[in-house]
């Protein structure tokens, strides 16, 4: 940019210059020439009905209004003294009339001469000359200050391109600095920071839009690290327990030959069920991690049917809880079906693991959301902003069996298919869930 922007003062400064110059030597000229018409008229006014010959000889003196002579039109009519000043076949031309006045420019006394060459009178010509040295040095003159005046304003321009350039890409040089710091320390916590503030209410430039927009990108950035590395944290946390007991027991199975048969049936039941904890743990791990289902992959989902067949299914898995479900409309949102079905069945399984006996999970659709309530302890106070936190376990549920990923991994689906989740305490005791989908259901 300092270059491009020194380029283009360059050959604007270039051509102002040769532009000036080329004005200045035209006035100038110009100028000699109006001189020398008048200096012309006068000595016609002075010396009229002169014959040929030299009127003034003075233009080897600089202080010299110049010199004069009338040519004759026919050679033979020349004066036996010889002229101050060259004659030629056009000036003889003009004397006869054949050619328009002229001006040409010659060496007198070895110093440069402009001459006007006109007509007189019938068959004579008036040149007059005056030396041109001055208006040559003024032409010099001015051609050693415009070329000054040109280097000097590209040398400025180089400097002030190089220092706009500077300036205005400090956000994409700080922008760079940032990506290469965080190439090689893996940390996505440095920023750009603001570019240098505009005027009140001025739009932002391109340079301050791309800055603000690549600090954006590293809050998603170090959210997403962030993220996962409390997952994986997490994640090592709740495995390290069950892989704990897994491998205890494992060792216990190995050496069967030194237990009892009930000791080995109790093993080998640990094991079972460690293996099973393990593999939803997994499971669920595996289902977090997840992104966002590509839109292709969604389809026309009836919620009705779909939340039928989870509550039956969750009617197997807690043969003592009653599900009470009551359908008042029979909604079509967009969506994947396994996901759905994995939203649902968590939200029941959450809520039958904290129905006492006897207490029904009641669970409502209608056309804008879904409800499931249990008659449990409910959610407390100051539990409530941390439910959906990846392996937050309340007291009260730490005793239950379970990861703390399920309602998490709810949350995810639902912000994946655009839904609202929330939690909240139900009247009467008991904590309520409510599944809102966006729009109206097709």
């Amino acid at each position: 940019m300092a270059l491009a922007a020194t380029a283009a003062v360059a050959v604007v400064a270039v051509g102002m210059c040769v532009a000036a110059f080329l004005i200045v030597r035209a006035q100038l000229n110009h100028q000699l020439e109006l001189n020398l018409t008048q200096y012309a008229r006068l000595v016609a006014q002075r010396n009229h009905g002169v014959g040929p010959g030299v009127i003034s000889g003075e233009c080897r003196f600089l202080a010299a209004p110049g010199c004069a002579q009338v040519v004759p039109a026919d050679p033979r009519n020349d004066p036996a003294d010889p002229y101050t000043l060259p004659v030629t076949d056009t000036a003889r031309a003009v004397a006869a009339g054949k050619h328009a006045p002229y001006y040409s420019e010659i060496t007198v006394a070895g110093q440069p001469t402009r001459m006007l060459t006109t007509d007189f009178a019938p068959g004579r010509a008036l040149q007059v000359a005056t030396r041109s040295d001055t208006v040559e040095r003024g032409v010099d003159q001015v051609a050693r200050l415009l070329t000054l005046t040109c280097a000097i304003g590209v040398v400025t321009a180089g400097f002030l391109g190089s220092w706009v350039a500077r300036t205005g890409l400090a956000p994409v040089t700080r922008l760079t600095a940032t990506a290469e710091r965080i190439a090689a320390t893996r940390d996505p916590r440095h920023r750009i920071g603001p570019a240098s503030p505009g005027p009140q209410g001025a739009p932002a430039d391109e340079i301050t839009r791309l800055a603000a927009s690549f600090d954006v990108m590293l809050d998603e950035l170090e959210k997403s690290v962030m993220a996962r590395r409390r997952l994986v944290a997490d994640a090592s946390h709740e495995l390290r327990t069950p892989l704990t007991a897994l491998r205890t027991n494992a060792e216990l199975l190995t050496r069967a030959d030194r237990l009892t048969p009930r000791q080995r049936d109790r093993a080998a039941s640990a094991v079972h069920r460690l293996l099973r904890e393990v593999n939803r743990l997994v499971a669920d791990l595996i289902e977090l991690a997840r992104d966002e289902e590509p839109r292709p992959l969604l389809e026309r989902v009836a919620l009705a049917p779909l939340l039928e067949h989870t509550v039956s299914t969750a009617r197997d898995h807690w043969p003592g809880v009653a599900f009470e479900v009551r359908v008042t409309a029979a909604p079509v949102v967009p969506g994947v079906p396994a996901r759905l079905t994995r939203l649902v069945g968590n939200l029941l399984d959450n809520a039958a693991k904290f129905s006492p006996p006897g207490q029904p999970v009641q669970v409502g659709l209608d056309a804008h959301e879904l409800t499931v309530r249990d008659h449990g302890p409910g959610i407390a106070e100051e539990d409530l902003p941390y439910v959906f936190d990846r392996f937050y376990r309340a007291t009260t549920a730490r005793a239950l069996p379970g990861s703390g990923l399920g309602l998490a991994m709810a949350l995810q689906i639902a912000r994946a298919h655009g839904a609202e989740l929330t939690a909240e305490r139900a009247p009467g005791g008991g904590a309520l869930f409510r599944l809102t989908f966006p729009g109206r259901p097709g």
